[in-house]
């Protein structure tokens, strides 16, 4: 008798997102529908609970410097990093963040399956070359027919099994009002531009010294590492819009979507965080550069390696010298449940457009909230 696999599977439920001027609405789900993979006979069931629920709505080597900084050892207490991921969730999102994890949790079940299936098939194909080793498929030729009827069946079995896993995702369908989807492009537009800075840090920790007794300009020391900012997706995630991603040195990187931010350390172990709850601020750093400047950053001021009170040179020192002062931009990122991120920029220009175009945005988001 021919092999035979049959898996029933859940639906991922979708997510429809629609942004228009009488408010925000967020629908997930199909409830209840279910796709048979394969063909009959015997059959695996997964049983995973579908969804089907409405709301209205890393790393380079660290670098320390000054801002004005000074490399010194840092106090654990000073260091910039969000509160566990699973306390950041918003509660409007977990609806999405299960339908996330559905996906997941079936695609390994469905890889488990599939490298079930393909060990079989290596199976059979021994059994079959067996068959004529041993002489036995030469004399009943019905054995090496079913096993190649078998070899057949597994086959598609394994083509439909991958398909399934191309197609475990959450498909995001995200529907804009034209204005809306205009100032969408436009944060877009400015995100693009800031990716193409040509440094890019994350700040993971920064304290205040005591200028008088370190002789230093340097009024905060901070430790930060290069990182890189790009238009990437989440693979648990399908749309047509890409999220703008963070890259987080000391923690869970950041996926901007139009409504929410998914904060990712790996498939089982992330939050979404509605963008409307987001504390963004964006200003700029004088800092102290003591390593190579950036070519697009800009030389604001100078200043000693050991000043006095007033900013002239420390003449106690002997071999003092000079040192740039630049000007990057920054942003922070900061939610109630414990969202804590900060970053700078060597083009203040960028950051400066990035950050307007980010402020406007968030507005409009926060304004459509308030209507549903």
């Amino acid at each position: 008798m021919a092999w035979s696999f049959r898996k029933r599977i859940k639906i991922i439920p979708g997510v429809h997102l629609n942004l228009s001027k009488s408010g925000i609405s967020t629908s997930i789900g199909v409830k209840g529908a279910s796709i048979t993979l394969g063909s009959s006979g015997n059959y695996l069931n997964t049983n995973i609970p579908v969804l089907g629920i409405s709301n209205r709505h890393r790393l380079s080597n660290p670098v320390n410097n000054m801002r004005p900084e000074i490399q010194e050892p840092l106090d654990l207490s000073d260091n910039i990093f969000s509160s566990d991921i699973h306390e950041i969730t918003s509660q409007n999102m977990q609806g999405v963040k299960e339908a996330i994890l559905l996906a997941n949790r079936q695609r390994k079940d469905l890889k488990k399956d599939l490298l079930k299936i393909q060990t079989s098939l290596s199976s059979s194909k021994l059994k079959l070359s067996l068959s004529y080793f041993l002489v036995y498929g030469l004399i009943k030729k019905n054995i090496p027919d079913n096993i190649r009827i078998d070899i057949k069946a597994k086959k598609e079995a394994i083509k439909q099994a991958k398909e399934q896993i191309e197609n475990c995702f959450v498909k995001l369908d995200i529907e804009f009002e034209p204005e809306i989807r205009e100032q969408y492009r436009a944060l877009v537009g400015a995100f693009k531009k800031l990716t193409t800075s040509q440094k890019i840090w994350d700040v993971t920790s920064a304290h205040f010294q005591d200028r008088v007794a370190t002789r230093s300009s340097a009024s905060t020391i901070v430790k930060k590492r290069e990182v890189r900012f790009s238009i990437k997706s989440l693979p648990d995630i399908k749309s047509d819009y890409n999220a703008l991603y963070f890259e987080n040195a000391n923690g869970a990187d950041l996926y901007f979507y139009p409504s929410f931010i998914v904060m990712y350390s790996n498939n089982s172990n992330f939050a979404l965080i509605g963008i409307d709850e987001i504390t963004f601020n964006q200003s700029y750093v004088r800092f102290t550069e003591t390593g190579a400047i950036p070519k697009d950053s800009k030389i604001i001021d100078r200043t000693w390696a050991k000043v006095n009170k007033n900013g002239t040179p420390d003449k106690r020192f002997k071999g003092n010298y000079q040192i740039p002062v630049v000007k990057y931009g920054e942003i922070k990122l900061r939610t109630n449940t414990g969202l804590n991120e900060e970053y700078e920029f060597s083009n203040y220009e960028f950051t400066e457009e990035f950050g307007k175009a980010f402020k406007d945005y968030q507005s409009t988001i926060k304004s459509l909230k308030q209507l549903n």
